[in-house]
């Protein structure tokens, strides 16, 4: 790593991006504001010509039953048509959440739950794996080596029997240590 590597610096400072941040809020405000003005202008122009306005000025009563009997015919037919949508938008809803569950079942992705230390033995291990009808049983120490104590004692050095070369062993701080790991182990028995 180069050793005159200097930290990065930002850009733009704190206060110009407070100051960037609240103009852009003001007019996301603006646009919000103007949005609904569009919408509301949309929706009278909508009724304007779905609905025109009625003259009811000058109308005999028969006339205005009629009128009043049409009226309700165009109402049965929206409120048909209403919950046909209706109806449809729930059916959607609900596949879209079927599908939604699908799709995190396919991710995989759950909660992980919080994992705790379990005591198994080998057996329980390959019971689990093989299943309940397999009855094996592994002794892991039909495995293991034997080992004989002749084998142990035949490797072992002998000790030499000049005792000029066993003060150079001694000497320095390692027969010290030799010595003090001696003392210690005889009288303990």
């Amino acid at each position: 790593m180069p050793e005159n590597v200097q930290e990065r610096k930002p850009k733009i400072s704190a206060s110009r991006k407070l100051m960037l941040k609240s103009l852009m809020v003001a007019k996301a405000k603006e646009e919000l504001e103007q949005e609904i003005l569009v919408k509301e202008k949309e929706k009278h122009k909508y009724l304007a010509e779905r609905a025109p306005p009625l003259n009811t000025s000058g109308l005999s009563l028969g006339q205005l039953q009629d009128l009043c009997r049409e009226l309700h015919a165009k109402i049965d037919v929206v409120d048909e048509e209403r919950y046909d949508i209706e109806a449809k938008v729930a059916l959607n809803k609900r596949e879209i959440k079927d599908l939604s569950i699908k799709v995190l079942d396919l991710r995989g992705k759950f909660k992980k739950p919080t994992l705790r230390r379990v005591r198994v033995s080998a057996d329980a291990i390959l019971r689990s794996l093989l299943g309940s009808k397999h009855k094996v049983s592994m002794d892991l120490r039909a495995n293991l080596k034997s080992v004989k104590k002749e084998d142990t004692e035949k490797k072992r050095p002998v000790e030499d029997s000049d005792w000029r070369k066993n003060v150079e062993a001694m000497s320095g701080m390692e027969g010290r240590k030799k010595m003090f790991d001696a003392a210690k182990a005889g009288p303990v028995q």
